[in-house]
């Protein structure tokens, strides 16, 4: 029986249609036919509040829920902001409870506060330059653009968009804070992996529009969450070189506008970290799943052959026995350098 095959599109020309939608009900904020940027506001919405619990009795390492009650300043109804004292113990040196977030509280009981947080303005930007070519009412929109497209595996939830530099002379270079200079402040950068923080620290202080990696230490990865601007991380953690297909595509299109979207991927929406070159060119709207066969070129992931390009050249009929003894769903595969390894299917991707 023929195998779902995960599809990775790693495009030089293409159409490139995504749906934007908001969390919740909400506003449109443009209209059909219209060219946005990527990061254009296109829809907004107000987040219903959440509620936070704060254990004000097991914060003051109290036993009794009425020695607690009688500490707490703040009554139900009020309005709070982040910081503000709502309970404390002692004069000389007080111990004090704070509030986490802004908001009301909306109850108080056995030494507890409930604290319903304020709404925040969600805005929905466009993630890409394109068109408008239709809206979901009080949802969201639609949006197309003809142009290159690489997908990541990997991104920060940020968007933005920049003249491309490309700062890594071999798609296994590591970057490193002497490769990032005053002249690629306000660029977005192409590297090949990056296991070192004071590279990102740098990143951030020039500041960049952007960083594209093929790799990247699975420890950076709070560091990265904190960055001012998206990165994208293509094939994987660790020291791993950005595949060739990847690197060819966007080092070739050095110096021009590139935009990125550096969203966590999701599996059950099949949003993904995208980056995209804008084109005149017209293309086609690709496939977003096949089935493996052979001749398709597909990317392996998993040592020791990570993040390389190969060609598919028979998925065998039943399960094989690897040499570690499990028996999983494999394929026969050929390297660039001809030699044809084995790989389980779970390790391959369809690149295309």
């Amino acid at each position: 029986m023929p195998m779902l095959a995960p599809v990775t599109h790693i495009l030089p020309v293409t159409l490139i249609h995504r749906i934007r939608r908001l969390p919740t009900n909400g506003r449109i904020l443009v209209r059909t036919n219209q060219k946005v940027k990527a990061t254009d506001i296109v829809a907004e919405a107000h987040q219903e509040g959440r509620h936070i619990l704060v254990n004000v009795r097991r914060a003051l390492g109290l036993a009794s829920t009425k020695e607690t009650d009688s500490l707490i300043e703040r009554k139900v109804g009020e309005k709070v902001q982040k910081g503000d004292v709502i309970a404390r113990i002692g004069r000389a040196m007080p111990r004090v409870v704070r509030a986490p977030e802004n908001g009301e509280i909306v109850a108080s009981n056995n030494g507890q506060l409930l604290l319903e947080v304020e709404s925040k303005l969600f805005q929905l930007r466009a993630g890409f330059s394109g068109t408008i070519v239709d809206l979901l009412p009080d949802r969201g929109v639609i949006i197309e653009a003809h142009g290159a497209l690489v997908q990541g595996m990997w991104g920060n939830n940020q968007i933005d968009q920049g003249l491309l530099m490309v700062a890594a002379q071999t798609a296994g270079e590591a970057l490193t804070r002497d490769r990032l200079d005053v002249s690629m402040r306000g660029a977005v950068i192409l590297g090949g992996y990056c296991t070192n923080a004071d590279a990102l620290k740098r990143a951030n202080e020039l500041p960049l529009r952007g960083l594209i990696l093929g790799g990247m230490a699975a420890g950076l990865i709070p560091q990265a969450n904190k960055l001012g601007f998206p990165l994208i991380v293509v094939d994987g953690f660790g020291p791993v070189p950005m595949n060739a297909a990847a690197f060819k595509l966007l080092s070739t299109n050095e110096k021009r506008e590139i935009c990125l979207n550096a969203a966590p991927w999701n599996l059950s929406s099949g949003e993904r970290p995208e980056v995209i070159i804008p084109l005149s060119v017209e293309g086609e709207l690709p496939k977003e799943t096949d089935e493996f066969k052979p001749e398709q070129v597909v990317r392996i992931q998993g040592a020791p052959y990570t993040s390389q390009i190969a060609t598919l050249v028979r998925v065998r009929p039943w399960l094989t026995t690897l040499p570690n003894g499990l028996r999983v769903p494999a394929a026969d595969v050929r390297l660039e350098s001809t030699e044809v390894v084995l790989v389980p299917l779970a390790n391959l991707d369809v690149l295309e």
